[in-house]
């Protein structure tokens, strides 16, 4: 694997901290960081003159679902669309999101993403690191539970055929605790679960509390007893107290977040993940490609109380990560960095911090803080080379066309330093 050195870099090193230097990487690893323009260069090493460029660690998106979804018909879609075209339409959004800058995604619920992982690994297809929950777990009638199909087209353990979108329904500690160990047979990274009830789930509110606290701290268990966390969708104030309070690690959404919770939130530790670029999105355009009117309705209703609650949990000091909640389409794969722009403008996050949401903070939600989401010695070369500076334009990171060097595990992905000129 070739060494490189990355010279006359302006260096974002994914904490609070933006330096001239030079950045030497190794058989996949940072070796070694200078903040000096003229700092001694390896004889052997790959020169980069990054002229000047903004150089960060790739983008983490924590929070989204490999599913190749093409419109907002969640009802339709993927009844009459072969699975086979999903999983071809996820591999092309691979493509699309490490050719943006996303050299590492969490994928919160899902059958493709974990199966592709091999893929990826061994070349076959491009795209960023994986880290995949597989599927998902929800009591009956919970979010995961879709409620307007047969509940044996729904349960991955009793359905006849494939869907995008299924999970693992169980209720009670000892149900729950078998399907946590199932998800891990079926190569989950980490349990994903569903807390209350949702935006897009037919007959169930975000304020409903579904898995109850006994039965969250049996899949926690299940979790820890192989090395893994939980990461809960969880809207309502009741379900995110249940889930912090049985362990959860990373809570997704979190809408109607209380003072209690975002205090519990920061005790643990925890890490929220608002999700704001799914909604923002289903309030542009949902009405025009087909998103259920119940969904569409529940989404206008908590838009604001939304930002709100998190723009608390923000002030107190509640960890925060990027997380787009995208499923591909018209939710678009490669355009993840709105929820960085929504960060600065719905709560008022400096752009530094939102680019830290984004890298070091967003690592650590997908349980990846020790390998990747800085730039520092012994790091993952995961990077990329910015043609403009995000700290000034945040906005710039929306057009892959200004990502113009992405290296993942210190493997060169895009090259485009060449045509920066033009």
């Amino acid at each position: 694997m070739a060494k490189y050195a990355l010279i006359n870099a302006t260096v974002f090193d994914g904490t609070d901290t933006v330096f001239k230097g030079v950045v030497i990487v190794d058989s996949g690893r940072i070796v070694d960081v200078a903040r000096d323009t003229k700092a001694e260069i390896p004889r052997d090493a790959q020169v980069i003159d990054l002229d000047g460029k903004f150089l960060m660690p790739g983008l983490i998106d924590a929070h989204l679902h490999l599913v190749g979804m093409r419109t907002g018909d969640f009802v339709k879609e993927p009844l009459v669309t072969p699975y086979e075209t999903f999983v071809v339409r996820a591999a092309s959004d691979l493509f699309k999101l490490i050719m943006a800058g996303y050299t590492t995604v969490g994928d919160a619920g899902g059958l493709i993403a974990a199966k592709l992982k091999p893929a990826i690994e061994e070349g076959t297809i491009c795209g960023p690191r994986v880290v995949a929950a597989g599927l998902p777990l929800s009591p009956t009638f919970g979010h995961g539970d879709i409620h307007y199909l047969p509940i044996d087209w729904v349960d991955y353990r009793s359905s006849k055929k494939l869907r995008p979108l299924m999970t693992l329904i169980c209720d009670g500690a000892d149900e729950c605790r078998k399907a946590a160990r199932y998800a891990l047979r079926e190569d989950a990274d980490f349990i994903k679960i569903m807390a209350t009830g949702g935006v897009l789930s037919q007959k169930d509110r975000p304020e409903y509390r579904q898995f109850t606290p006994e039965e969250i701290k049996a899949i926690v268990d299940e979790a820890r007893a192989a090395g893994r966390f939980v990461h809960a969708h969880a809207q309502g104030a009741e379900g995110i107290k249940n889930a912090l309070i049985g362990g959860v690690k990373v809570i997704a959404h979190a809408i109607f977040i209380d003072d209690e919770g975002i205090e519990l939130a920061i005790k643990n530790n925890a890490i929220l993940v608002p999700t704001f670029s799914i909604v923002h999105r289903l309030l542009e355009i949902g009405d025009k490609i087909g998103v259920p009117e119940w969904g569409l309705k529940k989404s206008r209703e908590v838009y604001e109380a939304h930002i709100e609650n998190i723009k608390k949990a923000y002030n107190r000091g509640a960890k925060i990560a990027t997380g787009t909640d995208y499923v591909g389409g018209f939710f678009p794969m490669g355009g993840n960095s709105l929820e960085i722009t929504l960060l600065i403008e719905k709560i008022g996050m400096t752009p530094i911090e939102a680019l830290r949401a984004a890298t070091s903070t967003a690592a650590e939600a997908v349980g990846l803080h020790k390998e990747i989401g800085k730039i520092a010695p012994g790091y993952s070369a995961d990077l990329i080379v910015v043609k403009e500076n995000p700290i000034e334009n945040p906005k710039c990171l929306l057009n892959a066309d200004n990502i113009v060097l992405v290296m993942k595990n210190g493997e060169i992905y895009k090259n485009k330093l060449n045509d920066t000129h033009k």
